[in-house]
């Protein structure tokens, strides 16, 4: 070993209690002095000296050997050379060349420490001190001038340097350490270290000071992060509303801000918007991206900790972007507190990384940058190939492979409008061992094309518009809670498909555990914005859908919550048109669990599904297949509902896991047919 660096760090500190832990840009003074040190080319082993635990656990955290410091070497008067000799005693040699590099310097450039270090091996000097290039005139306190004579004051062109120590770090050879017992003997040389690395923290106010610096000092580096959560007004937008002649508020943002969200997204971090702001335009603004949205929040931090808990997410890789006096809470909470270049000063300050783009002209783009940076994004095609497969939790039920398969027994619309009805099919599926039952909701004024509905239907209720038969049918805040009470009883989830977007609201007022995306609303990409806003599970049926149109899907509704079902949209479905072996394209595709959602008449395909790795089976269910109804046709009465749950059950035991062996019962036939030759 030619060259050592041992950073002194003692746990006491008079001016800032526990100094060399103090964070600074989110890192611990000892670990940033550690990381300069071992970045230098030159220096080939770290040493810290202390005699704090704390500290101790930080620099071998850092990459650190660790040297305990004795008491009578770690009080207040104890030097710094003693602290430097006792690490090389400790040690139990010399090295030709020892470095000491001082926690209370935040900003030491790794270049720098090498370049010190190379005047010292080359014989250009016994000892290297880094100092500050000034110009400055030195006054006594009498008014003598110190470094120059009051009456001839040479102008700054005309007068070299002088350096001014800065305390960052010392080098000197280790032999002549050990002769004079200082650092400062023989030919004694100089490396200058720029202004803005020159603050050493001695006080409170030398700490905020270079806090305040560090997001302008540190270099650029990856943000390596799990999530990423923004604040809105500020970040998104530049911080101003235009408000027109009804008082309707817009704001401005930035498209790149899109693509870089989507980047986030498809590199699997997760995203989410928090805002105190009660406008719609956030929720406008977060659907479009496709990412969940917390608003009109009146206590960012609070709700920041529980997201986080719900999660599973550690702080420390989590990254908040704010700029204002109101997100510092947040900001306290997570490893990586983000500020864009025109924050409050205050929020600069607690910043680990301050932006240089300002917020609606691609902040978020510059930060999605930067954590994309940090998670190479595997090639396309074994991004394709790498199966994730949940299990995704809906509720209490966990669905994915090696789960029980979810059964959902599709009420839909077989419900015909009476809600009693609805309970009498709830009932089936509680009692024939299903986990969930679901519906369908629809915004009739929306969802009927205008063309149809005007046009005259024969119903059970008379002659009526389609339109008006549409809103018979529909079911409303009453009947839901009803649903969702006896669901409750009978132990079973209950949710629906929305077919636009204000039945997306009315179901999440409603509290359901999980959305469904029916079939007809897989191009519907305003709709699946407002679904992956929900920061739900979501399901989505894939009929009637090229691969293309699910792609597109996809990269909306992202993929840690998702449950795809493999579906043909024929009513009743042949056997020629199920292709089930889809089960197994869509799960190598998207690395997704993946069920099937049948409309066949009788078992077979949906039991040959269980077969081929479908996690969930949905059916669409009927009191009585001859029930007056567009669905009734390819639905299970309750008999063969209780066939299939049964049936599903026999499989999942059936297909075991795959080891093979010899089992008990196969012991007596085997000692009584079984002939071995040689």
């Amino acid at each position: 070993m030619r060259v050592l660096a041992v950073v002194p760090a003692r746990g006491g500190s008079a001016g800032v209690p526990l100094k060399n832990l103090a964070l600074v840009g989110g890192v611990p003074l000892v670990t940033r002095a550690v990381r300069a040190c071992r970045r230098a080319e030159l220096i080939d082993q770290v040493v810290v000296s202390t005699d704090h635990d704390g500290i101790a656990a930080t620099a071998r955290e850092a990459g650190a050997v660790v040297v305990e410091r004795p008491a009578e070497l770690s009080g207040a008067t104890a030097s710094s050379e003693s602290a430097l000799l006792h690490a090389l005693d400790a040690l139990g040699e010399d090295p030709e060349v020892v470095v000491l590099v001082q926690c209370t310097s935040a900003f030491i450039d790794p270049a720098d420490l090498s370049a010190a270090v190379r005047k010292v091996l080359d014989g250009e000097a016994d000892s290297v001190v880094s100092g500050l290039p000034t110009h400055e005139f030195l006054w006594t306190a009498g008014g003598a001038g110190v470094n120059h004579d009051p009456a001839v004051r040479p102008r700054r062109q005309d007068r070299e340097p002088e350096f001014r120590e800065n305390g960052a770090f010392y080098v000197m050879r280790t032999s002549g350490l050990r002769e004079h017992g200082h650092r400062f003997f023989g030919a004694v040389a100089v490396q200058p270290v720029p202004a803005r690395h020159g603050i050493e923290i001695d006080d409170p106010e030398d700490l905020e000071l270079v806090r305040a610096l560090a997001p302008f000092v540190d270099a650029p580096e990856p943000i390596d992060v799990d999530a990423v959560i923004t604040d809105f007004d500020g970040v998104h937008t530049d911080d101003r509303a235009y408000v027109d002649s009804e008082g309707r508020e817009m704001v401005l943002v930035s498209r790149s801000d899109g693509m870089g969200v989507s980047l986030l997204r498809r590199s699997g971090v997760k995203v989410l918007v928090m805002s105190t702001e009660q406008n719609p335009v956030v929720a406008a603004r977060a659907r479009k991206l496709g990412v969940p949205v917390l608003q009109g929040l009146a206590d960012k931090r609070t709700v920041l900790r529980d997201w986080l808990t719900i999660e599973g997410l550690d702080p420390a890789r989590v990254a908040y972007v704010g700029n204002d006096v109101n997100d510092l809470g947040p900001m306290g909470e997570v490893g990586w507190p983000v500020a864009t270049p025109d924050a409050h000063p205050r929020v600069r300050a607690a910043a680990r990384v301050v932006l240089t783009r300002p917020g609606g002209d691609g902040a978020v783009r510059e930060l999605c940058d930067r954590v994309v940076a940090a998670r190479p994004e595997p090639p396309a095609a074994a991004a394709r190939t790498r199966p994730r497969l949940g299990p995704v939790a809906i509720g209490d039920v966990r669905v994915g492979d090696g789960e029980p398969v979810y059964v959902i027994g599709e009420i839909g619309i077989n419900h015909n409008g009476d809600v009693e009805l609805a309970r009498r099919l709830i009932d089936v599926a509680a009692e024939a061992g299903c986990q969930a039952v679901k519906f369908q909701k629809r915004t009739p004024a929306i969802c009927v094309p205008e063309e149809q509905k005007g046009q005259i239907r024969q119903t059970p209720w008379g002659e009526m518009t389609y339109l008006e038969y549409k809103e018979r049918t529909e079911f409303g805040r009453e009947e839901y809670a009803q649903i969702a009470e006896h669901c409750r009883e009978r132990g079973l989830h209950w949710f629906a498909s929305p077919w636009d977007v204000p039945s997306v609201a009315f179901l999440e007022d409603m509290g359901v555990l999980v959305h469904k995306v029916a079939s007809a609303s897989v191009s519907d990409h305003e709709l699946l914005r407002a679904l992956a806003a929900t920061g739900k599970p979501l399901i989505l049926s894939t009929g009637m859908s090229t691969l293309s149109e699910i792609d597109a899907a996809v990269e909306i509704l992202g993929t840690d919550r998702l449950i795809m079902m493999h579906a043909t949209s024929t009513y009743p479905l042949p056997p020629e048109e199920a292709n089930l072996r889809t089960i197994t394209t869509l799960k190598e595709r998207y690395g997704v669990p993946v069920g099937y959602s049948g409309h066949e008449r009788g078992l077979q395909i949906s039991l040959a599904a269980v077969t081929l790795g479908a996690v969930c089976v949905e059916r669409h269910i009927t009191l009585d297949r001859t029930m007056w109804g567009s669905d009734h046709a390819a639905s299970l009465e309750p008999s063969g509902l209780e066939h299939l749950v049964r049936d599903i059950r026999i499989i999942e035991q059936a297909m075991g896991d795959g080891v093979k062996r010899v089992f008990p019962g196969e012991q007596a036939p085997k000692a009584r047919l079984r002939r071995v030759t040689v």
